[in-house]
């Protein structure tokens, strides 16, 4: 059971406001090619695709590259920018024993409520030695987000996700080690304007899960800082990689 239920009002803003612009994408596209290094005829998981920005992002970067998309969340799938969109879990992988060289997870090991589990399934689907590369805001590691500047209320959802040494004991149970661990730097928004018209609440976790009252107090302060801030919005995110 995800920490939000992703309805089609969840899908919707997610879909409106959490493409990231090529011009951000520099930084994640070399990380993930060090770690990749996409051939013709090699297939990536995008797994808990949402409405699938990365694997669009993928195919552009690597049209060599074969990209499995899977989203558990009909409401996302229904809004996918890419076809096609696999129904299945992080539990449940929609694809053959040995069969893939990589999977991707974005933003999503805070949803998936058994990480031994998912890690036996991984392992499962993956070639022997192929990487496994989490994107995440891992708990306790929250300074380089702006989200969390302008909703400090938001880290106590944050230190509720997964932890980087966590993630790494679920998956060590199924056999992976770690290979790398990264911070990755992505342009968010243009500006801090641009970051607060852009704003859907239900576009993001940890502000669901904050009370109203402190959503609002977060809003106040993002909305001022757009009154002065100037330059792009860059937030930092770590990348694992798992073999």
């Amino acid at each position: 059971m995800a920490l939000i239920a992703y309805d089609d009002a969840d899908a919707a803003a997610f879909a409106q406001t959490r493409h990231l612009r090529d011009d951000g994408l520099a930084g994640w596209r070399a990380a993930v090619g060090r770690h990749v290094r996409p051939a013709p005829g090699k297939r990536l998981l995008d797994l808990g695709c949402g409405t699938g920005s990365w694997t669009r992002a993928f195919r552009s970067w690597w049209p060599a590259l074969d990209v499995l998309a899977v989203e558990p969340a009909a409401a996302m799938r229904e809004r996918a920018v890419i076809a096609p969109v696999l129904p299945g879990a992080a539990d449940d992988i929609p694809a053959a024993h040995a069969s893939l060289d990589a999977v991707w997870l974005s933003t999503v090991v805070h949803h998936i409520p058994d990480l031994e589990a998912a890690a036996r399934e991984i392992r499962r689907v993956l070639k022997p030695g192929a990487p496994v590369l989490i994107r995440s805001a891992f708990a306790g590691r929250h300074e380089a987000i702006h989200l969390f500047r302008w909703f400090p209320e938001a880290v106590a959802v944050l230190d509720g996700y997964p932890s980087v040494a966590g993630v790494e004991a679920a998956f060590a149970t199924a056999g992976f080690g770690t290979a790398a661990c990264e911070p990755v730097a992505q342009v968010s928004a243009r500006s801090v304007a641009e970051a607060a018209a852009t704003l859907r609440r239900a576009a993001h976790t940890p502000l669901q899960l904050i009370s109203d009252e402190a959503y609002a107090a977060g809003v106040a302060r993002l909305t001022e800082a757009a009154r002065t801030g100037s330059g792009p919005v860059v937030d930092t995110l770590d990348l694992l990689v798992l073999r």
